[in-house]
């Protein structure tokens, strides 16, 4: 059995990285991941794990005996002033699965999973289920025009090598995910966890407005072509537009030539669409056509939408999900982006959610209990034992 004290001893270690008055800003591929690397090395050495890291910068600290394993873990980077407990959960919960199993377990840090330095989103479990555009990232540069694939090599991680971290999930059996809910759903259940049935459709839609730049206080208003006010009057009618099913998002805007004197000439915009299932978001999307080209033809300004990337969503492994609920845990669709949820494409994989009273996540002041935390990774921990060697 996994208890709090446990739980709460392994994280200790690290809340004093990237803590600034309890917001935690640990970005990848900076000195404070450096740190949390350092934490999981010695970790991973207090249990008799040794550690290596994989082309994408993968943490992996594995068993001596002979793979592949069942992999526990998570991600220990977080987004700019977040909270304790994304990610790092997952993986102290992988260090006390590991210590008690009667089965060689590896745990895994994945590289990169909240994409808060680089829009990378997922970064590691996509590099190593082969389906990150590696091309595209690596170009990809921050607020100081680092690149990520300078950043990379700072950490000590070769970016020409990312292509070689598909053969990494040859070691992997199966993995499974701790993470605390962003949601209250499973709070409301009244349950400590919950298990995840699956990961929501998501689609991410890149609109591009384009108008002229002019003089802010000497062009009529009937003169204009306001890129930034079309994209006002578009976001606000298609929030008006959407249906119940779907939770929609503006979540980025990039304005040109973002003067306070100057009529914007250029605008983009990204919008994150989310649901059970793709069918209302395709619904959706047709509608958001439409209010573009109203919103060309009302401003002159022109609109181009592009999908910038999809998912169709993501079911769990019934026979682990099966083995999790043992204890009659509650199945919740999980709304949220998870290294899971790339792992699943080509291994069994499944995620248990720690009760969050609050629902608040991404911040300060998200909160789970320990002992509730406690009680999903002992849910882990009986599951692997009655899976066995499988």
């Amino acid at each position: 059995m996994i208890t709090a004290d446990d739980l709460a001893r392994r994280l200790a270690g690290l809340e004093a990285i990237g803590n600034e008055d309890g917001a935690i800003t640990r970005l990848a591929w900076t000195p404070e991941d450096e740190k949390a690397g350092a934490w999981f090395e010695r970790e991973a050495a207090r249990i008799g794990l040794r550690v290596e890291r994989d082309p994408a910068g993968n943490r992996w600290a594995m068993p001596e005996a002979p793979g592949p394993w069942w992999v526990v873990g998570s991600h220990l980077d977080s987004v700019r002033e977040g909270g304790r407990f994304d990610g790092p959960l997952g993986v102290a919960t992988g260090f006390a699965v590991a210590e008690q199993s009667s089965l060689p377990i590896t745990v895994v840090s994945f590289a990169d999973e909240e994409g808060g330095r680089y829009n990378t989103p997922t970064f590691g479990s996509r590099a190593l289920t082969g389906i990150l555009d590696v091309d595209d990232v690596l170009g990809r540069v921050d607020e100081t025009g680092t690149s990520l694939a300078e950043a990379m090599a700072s950490a000590g991680v070769d970016p020409a090598l990312i292509v070689e971290a598909p053969a990494w999930i040859e070691h992997v059996k199966g993995f499974i995910e701790l993470h605390i809910d962003q949601t209250k759903d499973v709070a409301k259940t009244g349950r400590p966890y919950g298990v995840a049935t699956g990961l929501a459709a998501r689609r991410r839609l890149a609109i591009e407005l384009t108008g002229n730049a002019d003089h802010a206080g000497t062009t009529t208003m009937s003169e204009r072509r306001d890129a930034l006010a079309a994209m006002a009057r578009l976001t606000s009618a298609a929030l008006e537009a959407v249906g119940p099913e779907i939770r929609m998002t503006p979540t980025r805007v990039l304005v040109e030539p973002n003067a306070l004197t100057t009529i914007a000439s250029k605008v983009r915009l990204w919008i994150d669409l989310r649901a059970p299932t793709s069918d209302p978001i395709e619904a959706f999307q047709g509608e958001f056509s439409r209010i573009a080209r109203e919103i060309e033809e009302g401003t002159g300004v022109e609109v181009a939408v592009e999908v910038a990337s999809n998912s169709a969503g993501t079911e769990f492994d019934p026979g682990l999900r099966a083995s999790l609920s043992a204890d009659d845990a509650p199945e919740v669709l999980c709304f949220a982006g998870h290294d899971a949820g790339m792992v699943a494409a080509l291994r069994p994989a499944a995620m248990v959610l720690v009760r969050n009273e609050t629902g608040i996540s991404h911040s300060p002041a998200e909160e789970v209990s320990f002992e509730d935390a406690a009680a999903g990774a002992t849910a882990i921990l009986e599951a692997l034992e009655r899976i066995g060697g499988q």
